[in-house]
């Protein structure tokens, strides 16, 4: 928004409003966006520890593959050279 908007939207609201209650409804503008940055910082943190959670699993997972993948392939090894 440029200066020149923000500044029509200011007088619209203090002719609707008045200027006493432009206070109010500014804490409570302000109160709403606090309430809102905290709810989007705890969804972010709730997406990053299941995120992480599945990681963890995904890594168990991928390593139990990779021993099993060993083994065979020794075992293969070892049928063909024996």
């Amino acid at each position: 928004m440029s200066g020149g908007e923000i500044i029509v939207i200011l007088l619209v609201f203090l002719l609707l409003f008045g200027a006493d209650a432009i206070p109010g409804i500014a804490r409570t503008v302000g109160k709403g966006m606090r309430e809102f940055k905290k709810a989007t910082s705890e969804i972010q943190r709730e997406i990053t520890e299941s995120t992480s959670e599945i990681r963890k699993d995904v890594d168990k997972i991928t390593s139990e593959v990779e021993k099993e993948a060993r083994a065979v392939k020794k075992q293969v090894e070892d049928n063909y050279s024996g």
